[in-house]
């Protein structure tokens, strides 16, 4: 891809318009043509929610299901993606789909384990369009992407009719449609023993297909990642873009936690009844162990601290919290007042530049600053020894099977669905209706089910114009960020901030 220096973007020199015959695409071209920084990063935050909610989606319902398919339709419509084959041949919703996808190329080429969850999130949402085709509506994309094969005629059908059978007993191998593929093509289907196998072809059924079509697109998307991060390099010493695909890895998409609408509405006195029912893990966690070590090193200081400043700890509540906890241990009045007053204050945006600095999203807490040897901070499902996870679950009398669904879903680095998971069962729920995507969404949630927060409104959800807030793509739905605006909060957040919690 190559980028010009104004203010608008262009991914390619050609000015022709981009034709989009399908509904799907194997996303073998790059876009032709000028992108807004506005609409680069309105489509990019809404192609993020759409993954984020098809991994969910994937995680609560049968894939191919009927509710699955439903869900699935509406969050297509309401973030403005096609959704049904023929259904809408809106060039802008097309248009949107194809660009959006480049763009989170951009971002999750970075890491193998990002270059994985996108390629799984990308194939979950190809299955489902590509099960909307009609079979001549499939033939005809197979053949506009040269992935047409032969179907085999009904004298070869005829001679083969036995093996089939026998692959495929409950087929009605008669009437079926029969593709004769290639072996190396289908090397997993005959790894599953679900085709039959002669003189280098595979003889796949119309039903099985689907496997051969998807093993291509995760193929061509694997290598296109592999190359897109190659090129990054280079991408990313474009000013405009840099600090925008720097956190879109690891952006929440969610309200803003940052205001100040709580404040008061908690005390001190209730912290530790909340910190058992009503924080996340990972906040249970860090209050836990500032309960017992009476002091927090300068990560768990920070993500705890904005956490509690979200949840409407007041300043003056904060300073007593944690002054009140620190001089219990090795550190005297005196000394707190010298080396972490300041910094509380400065969290709070009374000292400094008074930037008003962010509660950490889920996202954030995953993807960056892990914890080390004496550290407390990080999410517990991707941070802890599977082993010691497990028997911190216990500690919080999670169920045997409960336990066992929260691993799985760990082994598969599904890390906040584990979290959802633990929501459900600590608070005796099937289906809780959001996904988890921020300790603070997971406390008022809480609050809300259990009866205990009725003041504290539901946040209202994300308008469609977002804009990226310190490290949190943020939603302002009257006012878009200035390019070089992006680098400047940056700037504001980072500068000194890191001065004043560096002491241990």
């Amino acid at each position: 891809m190559q980028f010009t220096r104004r203010r608008r973007l262009k991914l390619q020199t050609d000015d022709k318009e981009v034709q989009y015959p399908f509904s799907l695409q194997f996303y073998l071209q790059p876009p032709t043509e000028n992108v807004s920084l506005m609409e680069f990063e309105s489509f990019a935050v809404d192609r993020l929610k759409l993954l984020k909610a098809v991994e969910n989606l994937g995680m609560t319902y049968v894939k191919g299901s009927k509710d699955y398919n439903q869900k699935l339709e509406a969050e297509l419509k309401a973030l403005h993606f096609q959704y049904r084959a023929l259904a809408e041949e809106d060039h802008n919703r097309r248009r949107k789909d194809h660009i959006s996808h480049f763009i989170l190329r951009l971002a999750y080429c970075q890491t193998e384990e990002l270059r994985r969850w996108f390629i799984q999130q990308e194939m979950d949402l190809f299955r489902y369009r590509f099960l909307q085709l009609s079979d001549q509506l499939a033939k005809d994309f197979l053949d506009y992407i040269n992935l047409a094969y032969d179907v085999t005629s009904e004298t070869e059908k005829k001679d083969i009719a036995a093996d089939l059978q026998c692959v495929a007993p409950e087929a009605d191998v008669k009437n079926c449609i029969l593709y004769k593929v290639p072996f190396c093509d289908a090397a997993d289907l005959v790894r599953l023993r679900k085709v039959f196998f002669h003189a280098g072809y595979a003889y796949v059924l119309h039903q099985d297909f689907l496997s051969i079509v998807l093993n291509n697109f995760r193929a061509k998307l694997s290598k296109a990642l592999a190359l897109t991060a190659r090129s990054l390099p280079m991408i990313q010493t474009d000013e405009r873009l840099q600090p925008l695909l720097s956190h879109l890895s690891h952006a929440y998409v969610g309200p803003d936690y940052s205001t100040e609408k709580n404040t008061g509405k908690i005390s001190l006195e209730q912290i530790d009844a909340l910190s058992v029912k009503s924080f996340p893990p990972c906040m249970r966690q860090l209050h836990k162990a500032l309960r017992d070590n009476h002091h927090l090193r300068h990560g768990g200081r920070m993500q705890y601290g904005l956490f509690l400043k979200g949840i409407g700890l007041t300043l003056e509540q904060a300073l007593q919290f944690w002054k009140s906890e620190f001089i219990k241990g090795k550190i005297d009045a005196d000394k707190f007042d010298k080396g972490y007053a300041y910094s509380i204050r400065h969290n709070y945006g009374k000292e400094g530049k008074r930037t008003d600095y962010t509660p950490y999203s889920c996202m954030k807490i995953i993807m960056s600053n892990p914890p080390g040897q004496g550290d407390y901070h990080g999410c517990p499902f991707r941070h802890s020894d599977p082993e010691l996870l497990k028997q911190k679950l216990q500690s919080y009398k999670i169920p045997p099977t409960g336990i066992s669904q929260i691993l799985d879903l760990v082994k598969g680095m599904h890390y906040q669905l584990a979290c959802q998971k633990y929501f459900e069962l600590t608070h005796d729920v099937t289906d809780i209706g959001f996904s988890v995507n921020h300790p603070n969404q997971y406390f008022v949630e809480s609050q809300q089910l259990l009866g205990g927060g009725k003041e504290m409104k539901k946040e209202p959800r994300q308008p469609d114009n977002p804009q990226l807030k310190h490290n949190s793509l943020q939603s302002n739905s009257t006012t878009t960020p200035a390019p070089s605006s992006l680098s400047t909060t940056e700037e504001m957040e980072l500068d000194g901030l890191e001065d004043y919690f560096t002491e241990d």
